[in-house]
């Protein structure tokens, strides 16, 4: 077998969870800086999620169809870049708008063909997945607890500039990696037709599970941050809260391997369900008491870590080589869908309904996903 460029490869995830470290906790936070009510920012934090709904689909049939990954990773992160940069032109709700659509449009373009990329250098050794995507919670950690920081000692008025320096790392990145495999050459690869494959006992459960999942994500993305500086916590706290729930991930990431050589994927994906339910309960009742608060952090260590990992494994055990881009798209489409759906709900339920009510439905959502895979997927060893 070639040599994996580990490195490369983990450079790219490195700087794409970065922002992803960027915006999560913080892209509502400074929405609420600019002076938006928890409608307005509910609604432009989900425009990114719904472009997500998208782009991927477009952007896997593409790659796909003509084989040039990579030439998408690395436009797609230029794009992203070159788009986002328009924030600096003015800060009203429709340009907002209008930024959060068209950067997304292009970022969401990015991940999907580029997770076909790093499996394909991993030429099978897809248990080798988790010890490359670690290096994006890495990233996803440094920049939280970074910009955490910054944010106390420095006006939110900088955050723009924040992302806009890491999209620029993303575009490095991307011209560093190599390509996994002559062009053209996986379009004379076998596989049956995508829809066939898709509509295999099980498939379509487990995308369902996906969108239930990311919907269940809303208000612990939208509003986490705004949750917790509400209950008295400070900025450089609240991003070491989150940093704690990725260095979990991490270490799940990092665990991954051993335990899908043991567990089946389909417990895997349960006990991710389950744990969702219990942390979004947690969060929304008890988010007050430290000591609690940190035992939901680190249930990101399933609820994202162990979750995500199985999920990419599903994917690529699901399709042929041909197929593996649109199956891939659509995971990320579905979690987008679910995403903006999430981050819609909350931002209109979060004044009227509440934290509690809010994380409630959250906790709902995790549980009808967690029927859903024991009842609709089979027993399968990883």
């Amino acid at each position: 077998m070639a040599p994996i460029p580990y490195w490369r490869l983990s450079s790219f995830y490195l700087f794409y969870f970065a922002l992803l470290g960027s915006t999560a906790p913080f892209l509502a936070l400074y929405f609420d800086h600019l002076g938006f009510s928890s409608a307005r920012i509910g609604e432009l934090v989900a425009i990114p999620m719904l472009m997500r709904c998208v782009a991927p689909n477009l952007w896997g049939w593409l790659g796909d169809r003509t084989g040039q990954r990579l030439l998408i990773v690395r436009l797609g992160a230029l794009s992203t870049l070159a788009s986002f940069s328009l924030i600096f032109i003015d800060k009203s709700y429709a340009w907002l708008a209008l930024v959060m659509a068209l950067h997304a449009f292009f970022w969401h373009a990015v991940l999907p063909q580029f997770e076909v990329i790093t499996l394909a250098h991993l030429q099978g050794q897809t248990a080798r997945y988790s010890q490359v995507r670690l290096w994006g919670s890495i990233g996803f950690i440094l920049t939280v607890a970074g910009l955490g920081r910054l944010f106390e000692s420095l006006s939110l008025d900088i955050y723009p500039v924040a992302l806009a320096v890491i999209m620029a790392g993303i575009v490095l990145a991307s011209l560093w990696v190599p390509n996994a495999h002559p062009p053209g050459q996986h379009l004379h690869d076998a596989g049956d037709g995508f829809i066939k494959q898709l509509v295999r006992p099980g498939v379509l459960a487990f995308y369902a599970c996906v969108a239930l999942m990311q919907l269940s994500h809303g208000p612990y993305y939208t509003f986490l941050t705004l949750h917790l500086e509400r209950l008295g916590y400070s900025r450089g706290t609240i991003g070491l809260l989150w940093s704690l729930g990725v260095v979990a991930e991490v270490l799940m990431f990092l665990a991954m391997s051993w335990i899908m050589a043991r567990v089946s994927l389909r417990r895997v994906l349960l006990a991710s369900f389950l744990l969702a339910a219990l942390r979004w309960m947690l969060l929304g009742e008890y988010a007050e008491h430290l000591a609690v608060l940190l035992v939901a952090q680190l249930m990101h260590a399933a609820t994202f870590g162990s979750f995500h990992a199985a999920a990419i494994a599903f994917v690529q055990r699901s399709f042929g080589a041909r197929q593996q881009g649109q199956g891939q798209a659509l995971y990320a489409a579905l979690a987008g869908t679910g995403g903006a759906l999430g981050a819609l709900y909350s931002g209109y339920s979060w004044n009227a309904l509440g934290p509690t009510t809010t994380f409630s439905i959250a906790s709902v959502a995790a549980l009808a996903a967690a029927v859903i895979i024991a009842t609709r997927m089979k027993e399968d060893r990883a």
